[in-house]
């Protein structure tokens, strides 16, 4: 399967790169249209830069399904818990996308869901059944371009969508592929809680809940490549 995992920021994909390098995977650099990619070879997974933002996110996913053929993207980074029962380095699949930050005020209020590939999360499912050192979820992710940062507006976002994390890209990708017909999933590792010591938790976790992401895309990748070699 060829899968484009997208990262919207460089220090995100310093640390998700690093994880498959420390685990011995071997990579080549190939620009794809106007971008340059990460391939690793033996999982068959394509790493490139998505770009800060769901305007940004969504130029630069398309601008690649454009370029090449892809039969999965995931977008793959940080998130915030807008929930209790998540764990700093715990990861969230998204069963849905919600575009939560549309300020609609000329009638019903807007909230564009994104659902994620069902035959990828049966995938998921299946590949992630073993203990990774880390929990995984599966539930909505809230996409929007802010930063929370306070306990009341992170009550509000999940009164709103229900989702588990909230982050800013996602929405973004998931506009692209389904534009362009593209299979698509999120993946998100929790750095922080959402709320006033969000920042700083977010630069003291960053590492190990892009090493979660990686583990997590990397099992994926392994099972699907295992998984089509059976058949």
């Amino acid at each position: 399967m060829k899968v484009l995992t997208i990262i919207p920021t460089h220090e995100e994909i310093n640390c998700f790169l690093q994880t498959c390098f420390e685990q011995g995977y071997q990579a080549k650099t190939i620009t794809v249209g106007r971008l340059s990619t990460t391939y690793f070879p033996k999982l068959e997974i394509s790493v490139a830069d998505g770009g800060l933002g769901k305007a940004q996110f969504a130029a630069q996913t398309q601008h690649l399904l454009d370029a090449a053929h892809w039969e999965l993207v995931i977008c793959a980074g940080a998130a915030g818990a807008l929930v209790d029962n998540l764990s700093i380095g715990d990861v969230v699949i998204a069963t849905e996308t919600v575009e939560h930050d549309i300020r609609n005020r000329f009638g019903k209020p807007l909230l564009p869901r994104f659902s994620g590939s069902e035959k990828v999360l049966e995938n998921c499912r299946q590949a992630l059944q073993s203990s990774l050192g880390f929990h995984i979820h599966f539930g909505p992710i809230a996409s929007g371009d802010e930063d929370v940062v306070d306990g009341e507006r992170r009550k509000a976002i999940y009164t709103q969508t229900g989702a588990l994390v909230v982050a800013w890209e996602g929405a973004g990708g998931a506009r692209a592929c389904q534009f362009s017909g593209t299979s698509y999933l999120e993946i998100r590792g929790v750095t922080d809680s959402a709320n006033g010591t969000a920042a700083l938790e977010f630069e003291s976790n960053l590492e190990k809940a892009m090493q979660s992401v990686a583990q997590t895309v990397i099992s994926l990748a392994l099972w699907s490549v295992n998984d089509e070699g059976a058949g």
